[in-house]
């Protein structure tokens, strides 16, 4: 498995992914947030592949120096194989070198199944942000 940020000629693939990871009404709610990170910063949305096939997304942002974990997306045939673990602690990586000062999760009813693999990484409540709230990433 290879992971990398996210380049143009993906995004065929990674919509794709983003239909079959994702509920619909998931998918409709992300589709927006994802183009707008796109267009603000790509290299903050990142990809896990393996043999060239896209299997797994993170999109992330920064905002007022914070991070922010907006949504992951983990092909069915290759959840709990470390993806998401490996997706998180890149971008973790990625915000580290840009010195954000925290890193929060958006907590919306969409990101409920991912909850426990981000409180297994060390990510408890306070570090939760309740649906919509305190960052701009919220309003894409």
């Amino acid at each position: 498995m290879h992971v990398r940020s996210f380049q143009l000629s993906d995004v065929t693939q990674v919509t794709e992914l983003l239909q079959v990871a994702l509920s619909e009404e998931c998918y409709e709610n992300t589709m927006r947030p994802f183009a707008r990170q796109l267009s603000w910063d790509s290299d903050l949305i990142i990809i896990a592949e393996d043999e060239d096939e896209i299997v797994g997304v993170l999109i992330g942002t920064i905002d007022h120096n914070f991070g922010c974990i907006y949504r992951i997306a983990v092909h069915p045939d290759y959840r709990r194989k470390g993806i998401g673990k490996t997706l998180v602690t890149a971008l973790e990586h990625k915000f580290q070198k840009r010195n954000v000062s925290q890193i929060y999760i958006v907590g919306d009813e969409h990101n409920q199944m991912a909850m426990p693999l981000y409180e297994a990484m060390g990510y408890g409540t306070n570090r939760i942000l309740a649906a919509f709230q305190k960052l701009s990433i919220v309003s894409i």
